[in-house]
């Protein structure tokens, strides 16, 4: 029987080939890898961080300003970036994260090799392979992302070795901290902190778990998922935000049920300069900030960087008292804006009053020229008469207005009016005893008037210098509150005191110049004549060198005795904090907005001394305040006490928040300059004293008469409404109490008061025309 020949079996070497090629291939590509990863490492694709810069990555840290009472005021940045420490994250916040950008986060060492596996074989199309510490690395280290595919191959392999590197260096939890610390949020939201208070006014431990699903489905990318722009696209990333935290573990389905139909809330409050509580303050705080850089280098000699070194600074502003303080002033001057615009409708030369053509045309004329537009165009090498021409060339705008901004088209010249037409407003508050200053409205409107009318702004002050006169003749002849002196038409004569012509001042009103007042009577009613024969017996030169001592700038005061009715230009802030120091039994502390200054690991740069010194004896200091009682007693600030109303006088359209009602002891100053241009009041209890001028940017523009020009009405409401409120918050614990009376006083104050007939106190004119 013949055999079947059996088949050939191919020897075993015959594959032998292809196993060895593809082992060696295998190998090849494993060498590759390992050896473009070592290239990456030695910074062959670029510049690699060092082991110093992996410990302490650069980052913009903004400087915060806190408030006395722990609240952020704002912050200096170039980004707006505060850093936050893991304790203060709050756990859905983390989950929420891991859940949607890393769920194998705690298992790998910076580079998850199943999520890189599966987006290798899927092209991307089932989730991305870039754990939570490789998006940190490509944000510290990696400037610009590449521009094309090859490149980006190269830049994910160094972002895979500083991930690798970063995981070495740092714990989980301090890699989620500088993740959440460094991503960009749009709006200035720079860092999870400020996103928390930009989008939400919270801090991030106070942050719900549905607004936490927020801020992370922002991470995806933030200018795409933009809440301010794209609500409802963000509130489905929000929602599956959500369903991962449930598909993980984090949150049950009904939890997630629940949350998925929860509104989605956005309380935006944007931090830029420009707003915010206490703006006028903190463009102030930067030029203090900025000497203080210039005069305290760090330790290697090299200046602080106010923008990106991360300060804190620890002010003496009140945040609650800020906020009354600012709410005061809107109120007021809003309301006070419609009676000044209703007097101005029969005004040929609105908005200003008193002066001729040629003179509008110069205020308008230097307006121009301190414009930025004016700026521009000379920068530009444009002609005087190409800039001139623009001003009368409509132009879009966007302009401030009581009821908000509006778009509107004008020309640049007529926008220059409208702007000169609105009342402006300052008003500063501080505790007599330290000199910390706790609330400061330099304005209206920070984003359209920069003028700071605090510390800036100098202006007439009135009859709120006669004080002055009083305290010198109290301090150095021993006058006393009850000391008479004629009412009548006084001169004194040219060639005494430095007076170059007689000077003979008349008194506010009906001219009444009959019989005899006491100086607590003359001073409630702000009695020229009775001021200027006490300052013919100090003689000017004393009472300037008080005023110097009580932190007055004199250097453009005249020794002259016209300086008793107020024709000098102070600032609200030299009057305040003299004014304080007759609160403060005579003795002056310089008012302070900076109690401490750190660096951002809270080592203490800064720690602020008082400044203080002895001006008047407590008796001369206690006299003087008892003086000033009188003019909330029976004088123009008695508006302040009732809740009648006078006959001259539309309440409803001019005083705001009236009555005011106060029951306690209160020692004030009203003033009124020339022409109702200024409006001051000045008023104080025994902690805490506080000053508010009204008026407009120039002179020229003010109300036709006294009756609503006058510092009862421009100021004194302000100060009304603001004291209501302070007083209503007793965790301030502004006093109620009477001033303290010193021990052993030997002038005279309990003496018989003026009082006036209720039914005409709005006629007591507050001041006088020059």
């Amino acid at each position: 029987m013949a055999r079947t020949p059996k088949k050939t079996e191919k020897p075993a070497q015959s594959n032998r080939k292809y196993i060895l090629g593809f082992w060696t291939l295998f190998g090849v590509g494993i060498l590759a890898g390992i050896f473009i990863f070592l290239l990456a490492g030695w910074g062959a694709f670029g510049k690699m961080p060092t082991f110093e810069e992996l410990e302490n990555p650069e980052t913009n840290l903004a400087t915060e300003i806190f408030s006395s009472d722990g609240e952020t005021l704002g912050k200096y940045y170039s980004e707006n970036r505060t850093p936050i420490k893991y304790e203060d994250l709050p756990d859905h916040l983390v989950q929420a994260l891991v859940a949607t950008e890393d769920e194998r986060f705690y298992q790998h060492a910076g580079i998850d090799a199943k999520g890189t596996v599966r987006a290798a074989v899927y092209l991307g199309q089932r989730g991305g392979a870039s754990t939570i510490t490789q998006q940190l690395a490509k944000q510290l280290f990696t400037a610009d992302v590449a521009q094309n595919d090859f490149e980006r191959v190269f830049q994910k392999v160094k972002e895979w070795v500083i991930a690798t590197r970063l995981e070495r260096q740092y714990t989980k939890e301090e890699i989620i901290t500088m993740y959440f610390n460094k991503y960009d949020f749009v709006y200035q939201a720079v860092g999870i902190r400020s996103a928390s208070k930009i989008y939400f006014d919270k801090e991030p431990r106070d942050l719900k778990i549905e607004e936490s699903a927020v801020l992370v489905g922002m991470l995806k990318n933030s200018a795409l998922y933009n809440p301010m722009r794209r609500p409802e696209l963000v509130l489905s990333r929000r929602n599956q935000v959500l369903q991962q935290m449930n598909r993980n573990g984090f949150i049950s389905e009904q939890e997630m049920d629940s949350l998925q139909k929860t509104e989605m809330k956005i309380e935006f409050t944007p931090e830029g300069h420009d707003e915010g509580m206490a703006t006028y303050f903190r463009a102030y705080l930067q030029k203090f900030m900025s000497e203080w850089i210039d005069e305290n280098p760090k330790p290697d000699g090299s200046e602080y960087n106010l923008f990106r070194d991360g300060l804190k600074v620890y002010t003496s502003i009140d945040s609650k008292m800020q906020e009354y303080a600012e709410n005061a002033v809107t109120k007021h001057i809003s309301h006070l804006q419609k009676e000044f615009d209703r007097q101005n409708e029969s005004n040929s030369t609105a908005p200003f009053r008193d002066i001729d053509k040629s003179e509008i045309e110069g205020i308008v004329e230097s307006a121009m020229k301190r414009s930025e537009r004016w700026r521009k165009m000379k920068a530009q090498d444009k002609s005087e008469e190409e800039i001139r021409k623009s001003f009368t060339e409509d132009a879009e705008m966007r302009v401030f207005s009581w009821k908000g901004t509006i778009d509107t088209v004008m020309t640049p010249r007529d926008s220059i009016l409208y702007y000169k037409s609105f009342l402006q407003a300052g008003m500063m508050s501080m505790v007599p005893q330290t000199g910390e200053v706790k609330a400061w409205v330099g304005g209206t409107n920070f984003k359209h008037f920069k003028y700071d009318h605090v510390k800036q702004g100098k202006r007439q002050v009135g009859s709120t210098f006669k004080p002055f006169v009083y305290a010198t003749a109290i301090d150095q002849l021993k006058f006393s509150p009850c000391d008479t002196l004629p009412k009548s038409r006084f001169t004194i004569e040219a060639g005494k005191h430095g007076n170059q012509n007689d000077w003979s001042p008349k008194n506010a009103g009906n001219g009444d110049y009959e019989g005899m007042l006491t100086l607590k009577d003359a001073l409630a009613q702000s009695v020229n004549t009775v001021t200027a024969r006490l300052i013919d017996k100090t003689g000017p030169g004393p009472v300037i060198d008080l005023a110097e001592k009580l932190g007055v700038d004199v250097s453009n005061i005249p020794k002259v005795p016209s300086i008793a009715l107020g024709v000098a230009d102070l600032s609200l802030f030299e009057m305040v904090s003299a004014f304080s120091t007759f609160a403060n039994q005579g003795v002056y502390v310089k008012p302070v907005v900076v109690n401490r200054i750190e660096d951002k690991n809270g080592t203490v740069l800064y720690q602020h001394v008082p400044e203080t010194r002895d001006v008047l004896s407590k008796e001369a200091a206690y006299v003087t305040t008892n003086l000033l009682e009188g003019v909330t007693q029976s004088g123009s600030g008695v508006r302040l006490r009732g809740t009648w109303a006078g006959e001259r006088i539309d309440y409803k359209r001019a005083v705001t928040g009236y009555p005011y009602d106060f029951k306690n002891p209160i020692a004030g100053k009203t003033g009124t300059t020339q022409n109702q241009s200024d409006g001051w009041f000045i008023g104080m209890v025994p902690n805490l004293a506080t000053g508010v001028w009204v008026g407009a940017e120039d002179r020229a523009v003010h109300f036709p008469g006294i009756t609503y020009g006058q510092g009862a009405t421009m100021a004194l409401p302000v100060w009304g409404m603001y004291m209501k409120d302070v007083y209503k918050n007793e965790d301030l614990k502004v006093s109620k109490e009477g001033f303290e009376r010193p021990e052993n006083l030997s002038i005279e104050v309990n003496c018989k008061t003026y009082k006036a007939d209720q039914n005409n106190n709005d006629s007591v004119p507050d001041e006088l025309d020059f």
